[in-house]
């Protein structure tokens, strides 16, 4: 997760293996461009997992849960891999994909149906997952290519072009590559997996969520150049704006997400004595993030600008994803400009509103700088735009 040559405070450490190795880009407008790409080798696999009916756990008002199902996937495989081993992953808010060699298959197949069997005994909730040959991939004519995109100078994210992982999505959902969940009981490492803080309003008057990819016969130029059009849009600091505040989100209560806390942390096995740890912990770290205290090496106000910072609010997964805090207006300029180009061919899309975010966290250490943070709508967020791309 950490691009080491962007970063001078970087420990010294030679950067290993195909990801590692990969140059970082910093200028989010370039993703439309090949030559930050590179194809995965042959012989790694694709780890895939969605939430089955996200859009009646999002109905019953359990997206957090699912959100938090996502996060779970990318926190097991990471925690499962020797330290500070890099991966490319991508969170979807109700699945998540990534990908890894051949000497880690194992690792992601036990990661993947070992989430899925907590996602099932904490919130009764069907994870679907798969593990995809990226040799299958291309056999059937598509690619998998991947770059590093430097969302700070302490945290790199993925992005994936070539329609590959696309494909390997449908097949999965077709019932091709499907991994069973472990057996009942299984508790996969969910080390540092945390959702502690408030929703976050919008500020402008809409969290946006937005899916675009290509339509079925989109000219390459055509559909780069109308990601620039909405990279432009959303860079008009007037009516735009990442979807979290400038020194990071709330915490009202230090109590937020103590339930999913819990069940990350070890479900029923955790104790009344457990529990009350947790709690007194959480008082402590709330009471230091509020006061903005610096405790030891820990600096409340470095960890706050590095968290909005690190914040994955918009990628490319064989297509663009945003989340936005934006006016009305802007939102509506948006899906103008989607519609015309739709029915030009360029492009299939899928929006959607809400008047707040959510923010799901991955922080193994508080005390080191790569920390990371999901960002999705807060009603919805990338399953219900996807739905709606499905109808388009």
């Amino acid at each position: 997760m950490r691009p080491d040559r962007l970063n001078p405070d970087a420990p010294e450490t030679e950067p290993t293996g195909f990801y590692g190795r990969l140059p970082v880009f910093d200028r989010f407008s370039r993703l439309t461009d090949p030559a930050i790409y590179a194809p995965l080798p042959e012989d790694w696999v694709l780890g895939l997992a969605d939430i089955v009916r996200s859009t009646a756990a999002i109905a019953a008002g359990h997206y957090k849960e699912v959100n938090t199902a996502a996060a779970a996937v990318i926190a097991a495989v990471a925690n499962a891999l020797p330290k500070d081993e890099d991966f490319p992953f991508v969170f979807g808010g109700d699945g998540a994909n990534f990908a890894l060699p051949p000497d880690r298959a194992e690792i992601a197949r036990t990661a993947l149906s070992g989430v899925a069997a907590w996602v099932r005994d904490a919130f009764g909730l069907d994870l679907r997952v798969a593990l995809v040959p990226v040799g299958a991939v291309r056999e059937a004519g598509h690619d998998v290519r991947v770059a590093r995109f430097a969302a700070s100078p302490d945290v790199a994210y993925a992005m994936f072009d070539g329609g590959g992982m696309a494909y390997a999505e449908r097949r999965m959902k077709e019932g091709a590559f499907a991994l069973p969940p472990a057996e009942p009981g299984t508790r996969p490492d969910l080390t540092g997996l945390a959702c502690r803080f408030d929703q976050i309003p919008a500020e402008r008057g809409v969290i946006l969520s937005l899916i675009v990819v290509p339509g079925e016969a989109a000219d390459a130029a055509a559909f780069a150049g109308l990601v620039d059009r909405i990279l432009a849009l959303a860079e008009d600091r007037a009516e735009a704006r990442r979807p979290v505040p400038e020194m990071g989100p709330d915490m009202s209560s230090p109590f937020l997400g103590f339930d999913l806390e819990v069940k990350a942390k070890g479900g029923r096995r955790w104790k009344g004595l457990h529990k009350a740890v947790l709690g007194l912990e959480r008082l402590a770290s709330f009471t230091i993030y509020r006061l903005r205290l610096r405790v030891g090496s820990f600096d409340t106000t470095r960890y706050r600008r590095q968290l909005v910072e690190n914040t994955d609010f918009r990628k490319f997964d064989d297509g663009l994803r945003m989340t936005l805090d934006c006016t009305p207006t802007l939102a509506d300029r948006i899906e103008a400009l989607l519609t015309r180009a739709s029915r030009q061919g360029i492009a299939r899309y899928g929006l959607h509103r809400q008047d707040a975010a959510l923010m799901t966290c991955f922080v193994p250490s508080v005390t080191r700088s790569d920390h990371i943070h999901f960002v999705d709508g807060a009603m919805g967020g990338y399953a219900m735009a996807a739905q709606a791309l499905k109808g388009v």
